[in-house]
């Protein structure tokens, strides 16, 4: 009798265990349906931000591009990328833009490392408020720095009119601004802080360990750069060079001030499509071109950006 009525007893502990896994399931459900819920909520807020926000202002001005690049006399058609690229002059424009794009975007990359390197290895008193007037100098408009420019190296810029006085010159000396070369100096001037910022960012998750071991085993200056630092922060490098390309790539206000009527970039050709020439299947086609041209750019920028943010979570 005792042996039976102490097998139809339950077990105390068992008992306890079953509830404290009734407990553990039902917080799991509860939190796999707050999950849930989140991810729901999450979705219906992309999608009211697409349709409301992103739609009129970035997706519809996009496919209504496209669409009339492919609009033609009798509906669907090719021609007004025909016209664009059978203008003899779109490989003259065309060349035009990639060789200000390359002069330009090439030397304010160089600037802004260089920059950032003395910045950042050879501070010197005034440094830090210099850091935060380029950081500052990226919120400026392009065509302010156009008119800056006229202002001081025009023709009959301040800096011109001092040296024609000084020297007792019969002219201006300096004119120069009203074409490439105006163009690439403004572009350089306005866009190599924009290499800065991520090149400093990009130095200052170095270990500096790395660099004064470097130096005690003898290395001079050029073989730490070239052999230290640069193999360590060249993804921050890359993604401000890159970025420089970009925004470059898009300039019209410098362009629009400085350019010449012989100096016809891409920007500036679709412009006179669309409002000179009033033919606007061409110009949308040669947008859509710039705009495939900007995208690959922006895809690269992103892959290394990346990459850079890896390297960094590595780092730490």
């Amino acid at each position: 009798m005792s042996s039976l009525s102490t097998a139809d007893t339950p077990n105390p502990l068992s008992a306890a265990e079953a509830a404290a896994n009734a407990r553990r399931s039902a917080s799991a459900a509860s939190h796999t349906a707050a999950v849930k819920r989140r991810e729901r909520a999450a979705q219906w807020h992309l999608l009211f931000i697409a349709v409301v926000v992103l739609g009129p202002l970035v997706i519809y001005p996009l496919v209504r591009l496209v669409m009339l690049s492919l609009t033609g006399p009798h509906g669907l058609s090719v021609q007004a990328y025909s016209t664009f690229f059978g203008n003899p002059e779109t490989r003259g424009v065309i060349g035009t833009t990639l060789w200000i794009l390359f002069a330009s975007a090439g030397l304010a990359s160089l600037l802004g490392v260089a920059l950032a390197s003395l910045l950042f290895f050879k501070p010197f008193p005034g440094a830090r408020m210099i850091t935060r007037f380029l950081e500052l100098f990226v919120a400026f408009p392009s065509f302010l720095v156009a008119f800056t420019l006229i202002f001081l190296y025009g023709s009959q810029g301040s800096v011109s009119i001092g040296l024609q006085r000084l020297f007792n010159l019969p002219a201006p000396p300096l004119n120069f601004l009203f074409g490439i070369g105006g163009v690439i100096l403004a572009e350089v001037v306005f866009y190599a802080p924009f290499v800065v910022r991520p090149t400093l960012a990009s130095f200052a998750l170095l270990d500096r360990s790395l660099i004064e071991a470097a130096r005690s085993l003898g290395a001079n200056g050029m073989m730490v750069a070239f052999e230290v630092i640069l193999p360590l922060a060249w993804p921050g490098i890359a993604a401000g060079t890159i970025l420089c390309f970009l925004l470059t790539l898009n300039e019209f206000g410098i362009l629009l001030v400085l350019g010449s009527a012989h100096l016809i970039t891409l920007p500036v050709a679709i412009y006179g499509s669309a409002t000179v020439d009033l033919d606007l299947p061409t110009a949308a086609a040669g947008a859509v071109v710039m705009l495939m041209m900007s995208l690959s750019l922006y895809a690269l920028y992103r892959r290394v950006n990346r990459r850079k943010v890896k390297g960094a979570g590595h780092g730490r």
